[in-house]
């Protein structure tokens, strides 16, 4: 059995000497790990094949295989991601604040580390490079419980992480990965207040709602992502056929991948055999209320559950509604709070798709694909908050510090 608390010790004393190094030595740490990545691309390959074939033989579906699948290409983003969180200003001791009372107090809000963060996810080994990075330039030291599936993976990068940072003189147990595949452990990491600061949970709504429900540390939900894209009456129609095809299918497993579409009644007759066809080669089962079936008579009869599900698949439900208002109140209704998207050549019409739809992320005339720390100048992302304290959406350097006031003096005493 893991000792977890032994674990939790040797965090809190990582996390002391982390808060010590320069924005030049974290750097440096950063570029040596990247570096170690790519060398050791063949020692990471040989052990996710050993997951993704007992992936396979267990039956996982294409899109979490997917998630899973380590390749040349995605081990160099792995180490890019890496090498851009060490291009990025330092965060950690901004002044963000600094004013003086009337007493003669002077008064600074400072940005510092969180402390010790916890992360509990599946199948998706960049993860463990991603929170690395993202909390080493933050001076956090991390725990990471990765799921059954990665396992091996997560073990061969910890372990070059973990040697990289040593070779630098750094110390190892600012990334450390609870082996242990016990369901048990989860949940005593889960109740880890004593050194864990914060937990962030990523992967599915049953994950989450576990870590929501047992663990005694504060977590910072990531959320499944059940994403729409509204075809309005003045979208352009070749554009929404291709933000749709692109959001749908480029990657299905993934939480900005779109799942739900709602169209315009004014635009179905032209929008909807365009839709079709430019999604037939890639097989994708769509699922739509009357009106579509209407004009799709293939089109499987969609059910209340349709509508709210993240289907992480090749499958995409459609609504048929009448008013922009109407597609703003079937969206809040269903979605998750993770990414949504209007497609219109109307502004007012955009704007107040904007202002209203209730989502992390929402989008005019753009792939929800977009919702991803990398593609928002992050370097990378611990995953995307759908609460909505503390931290929302990509969560990036910022979103993994807190802040504290010094107070300078010259003997003031109250009164």
């Amino acid at each position: 059995m893991t000792n977890l608390t032994e674990m939790g010790k040797k965090a809190e004393a990582a996390k002391l000497l982390l808060q010590k190094l320069s924005a030049d030595e974290k750097n440096r740490g950063l570029k040596k790990a990247a570096e170690a990545l790519v060398q050791n691309t063949n020692k990471i390959l040989d052990e996710n094949k050993k997951d993704t074939d007992n992936a396979i033989n267990h039956g996982m579906n294409e899109g979490l295989l997917d998630r899973l699948r380590l390749n040349p290409e995605r081990i160099q983003a792995m180490a890019e991601g890496l090498m851009q969180i060490a291009k990025l200003p330092e965060c950690i001791g901004e002044v963000m604040e600094e004013f003086e009372r009337p007493n003669g107090l002077k008064i600074r809000k400072i940005r510092v580390p969180l402390g010790v963060i916890g992360i509990i996810y599946e199948a998706r080994p960049n993860v463990t490079a991603d929170a690395f990075g993202l909390c080493f330039k933050t001076g956090n030291a991390v725990i990471l419980k990765g799921g059954s599936d990665a396992l091996y993976s997560n073990l061969a990068i910890v372990e070059v992480i973990r040697d990289a940072l040593a070779d630098c003189g750094f110390p190892q147990d600012a990334i450390q990965l609870i082996a242990d595949t016990d369901r048990q452990v989860t949940i005593e990491f889960m109740k880890l207040k004593q050194y864990v600061d914060v937990l962030i949970p990523r992967g599915s709504a049953g994950l989450i709602q576990s870590v929501v429900d047992n663990s005694t540390i504060p977590v910072i939900e990531t959320g499944t992502g059940n994403c729409h894209i509204y075809v309005d009456k003045a979208a352009d129609l070749d554009m929404a056929a291709k933000i749709v095809y692109n959001a749908k299918t480029q990657r299905i497993g993934v939480c900005n991948a779109c799942e739900s579409l709602v169209i315009h009644s004014a635009v179905r007759e032209r929008f909807l055999p365009k839709l079709a066809e430019i999604l037939a080669p890639k097989n994708v089962e769509l699922r739509g209320d009357e009106r579509v079936q209407e004009i799709l008579t293939d089109c499987i009869p969609a059910t209340e559950e349709d509508y709210g599900r993240e289907y992480l698949d090749y499958i995409l439900s459609l609504k048929t509604v009448d008013s922009t208002e109407e597609a703003i109140a079937h969206i809040n209704k269903y979605n998750t709070g993770h990414s949504e998207c209007i497609v219109t050549e109307d502004e007012e019409t955009a704007v107040k798709f904007l202002n209203e739809t209730d989502a992390a992320c929402v989008y005019w005339n753009a792939s929800t694909r977009f919702t991803d720390g990398f593609e928002f100048g992050f370097g990378a992302e611990i995953g995307i908050s759908t609460q909505k304290l503390h931290a929302r959406g990509p969560m990036g350097l910022k979103e993994l510090t807190s802040y504290k006031y010094t107070i300078y003096g010259n003997g003031q005493i109250r009164g």
